[in-house]
């Protein structure tokens, strides 16, 4: 079995390190505690994957030396310490796993509002370590009935918002990249013009920090407020301009701020410290236990699909311009990447063509679709390939891709189907994503199963007759495989499809065992 190396730059939850230490197919090197001169130099140029946090630069340094690198995972939201576009010119895919710490941060940022609102750090210390009672001296303002501008609309943002209206704050969203349905249908008021969040009685930002949003919160900006505005910062230094923000909560024209994140941190020397008018937190946006354990897993589980070939979630680098397409797009364009590796390993032979259609809106992408369909199906066989020199490697092996707009569905609001033909003869699955985001096949070779599209699955095709189900469990049970969830098709031929998930990697003796029985027409057998 081929070993992929992957090296964890950074300390992660211990749950990630166990899922690479557990997965036969991964070389784990742990180097956290490693010099990074030392890990840039004598570590990385053995690594197909790297798993990074803050403490460690993907700069030009470390690319450099990532000579044999494929993918890297920044174990977090922010990648503004990996140099992106030169990641991109070496052909290595940048990760990150945006959704892990959003609870985390969501609760952090109601924190700093609320203590913002109430001054609660300030009547804590006053009581707790002065051993002062002057229940006068705190008279704060409620929630209810201000205006909340939230700039950003995002996961963070979004449910800042959410959470917010519950306390029956008015919320105006200012964020020039989203469909303004996603703000309108939750009663909520979306606006294109910044002026309108200026005028609000709080302001919570939740972008990312880059050249559009650094300083995005000035000077000019805060002299627009309204006097005794209240300004929260959970989630980048820098977009709040910190010296117009420190003359803002001196003057008093900013009645108060929650900040976490700061330009230069550790901040311990920031004159933002010196003010009484502020509640402040040393950058405790994903600090609780359950977003590090989120963090660490799919941090892991990320490095893992990558190393394999069989996905590359959450890319910040993919051949598309994203802010052309809409957000559902790119789930299905991960999707596909699986579904191309997985039916290259049912269908183990020379590839001659893979064919993508798209039914539904996602049709409108099917070229895109069909790049990375293809990088997931040749995966096994070209170590090489990515989504940059996809079609390349597909001409040069005289692969023919094909991609087809169907228009729309019949029976599903977006559907794709890949149909892999080898010398050995074709397979074609069929999958969607439901409304609560979950990635299901709905069809395989004809057979309508519908199983999750994840872990080891064994798919055995038999002769519709009786006890073949409890043959092939017994099989299972006997060699220690446990199952996880059966899925059970028939076609009118009066042959049958289970398609079984399973906890254990399968031996090459159990796939044989199955094979065997009277009633098996085919056994193959695909890990994700």
């Amino acid at each position: 079995m081929q070993k992929y190396t992957v090296v964890v730059c950074d300390h992660i939850h211990e749950a990630g390190l166990k899922m690479l230490q557990d997965d036969d197919a991964i070389n784990f090197v742990m180097a956290a505690d490693v010099d990074k001169k030392e890990l840039v130099e004598k570590i990385i140029p053995t690594a197909d994957v790297a798993i990074t946090r803050s403490s460690t630069d993907v700069d030009s340094f470390f690319i450099e030396h990532a000579t044999n690198l494929k993918a890297i995972v920044r174990a977090g939201v922010g990648v503004d310490n990996v140099d992106i576009p030169g990641c991109s010119k070496k052909g290595i895919i940048v990760m990150n796993v945006p959704t892990a710490n959003t609870i985390a941060a969501v609760e952090l940022t109601m924190t700093h509002m609320l203590s913002c609102m109430r001054m609660f750090p300030y009547s804590h210390d006053h009581l707790k370590n002065q051993r002062i009672w002057k229940r006068e001296k705190w008279y704060g303002y409620e929630l209810k009935g201000k205006k909340l501008g939230v700039i950003g609309f995002g996961n963070i943002g979004s449910r800042v918002a959410k959470r917010a209206k519950a306390f029956e704050m008015d919320i105006v969203a200012y964020d020039p990249y989203i469909n303004p349905s996603k703000v309108t249908d939750l009663d909520m008021t979306y606006t294109k013009n910044f002026e309108d969040i200026l005028s609000c009685d709080v302001i919570t930002i939740h972008t990312p920090k880059n050249k559009e949003t650094i300083g995005i919160i000035g000077e000019e900006e805060i002299a627009k407020m309204k006097d005794g505005v209240v300004l929260v910062n959970c989630a980048r230094g820098d977009l709040y301009n910190e010296d117009a923000l420190y003359n803002g909560l001196k003057s008093g024209k900013i009645r108060f701020a929650g900040i976490d994140v700061f330009g230069k941190e550790p901040a311990t020397d920031n004159k933002l410290l010196d003010l009484d008018n502020i509640v402040v937190s040393p950058h405790l946006g994903a600090n609780t236990y359950e977003s590090q354990y989120n963090i660490g897993t799919q941090a892991a589980e990320n490095a893992i699909a990558a190393a394999k070939g069989i996905a590359y979630p959450n890319a910040m680098n993919l051949p598309i311009d994203e802010s052309k397409i809409p957000p559902f797009v790119k789930p299905f364009l991960e999707m596909g990447q699986k579904i191309g590796f997985m039916a290259s390993q049912i269908n183990k032979s020379k590839i001659v063509s893979i064919k993508v259609k798209g039914n539904g809106e996602i049709g409108n992408y099917v070229e895109s679709l069909a790049t990375f369909v293809t990088v997931g199906a040749m995966s096994h066989s070209t170590e090489t390939i990515n989504y940059v020199n996809a079609d390349f490697v597909a001409k040069e092996k005289n692969v023919e891709v094909e991609a087809v707009n169907l228009g729309d569905s019949a029976v599903y609001k977006n559907l794709i189907t890949v149909k892999l033909t080898t010398n050995e003869g074709t397979t074609t699955i069929s999958a969607t994503i439901f409304e609560d985001g979950l990635q299901r096949i709905v069809s395989i070779d004809g057979f309508d199963n519908e199983v999750a599209i994840k872990g080891d699955m064994i798919l055995f095709k038999n002769s519709d007759v009786p006890g073949v189900i409890g043959s092939v469990g017994t099989i299972l049970a006997q060699n220690n495989v446990n199952i996880s969830d059966f899925s059970l098709a028939r076609n009118a031929n009066k042959e049958a499809l289970a398609v079984i998930l399973v906890d254990n990697v399968v031996s090459d003796k159990t796939l044989e065992e199955l094979a065997s029985l009277e009633a098996c027409k085919s056994v193959s057998y695909a890990r994700l």
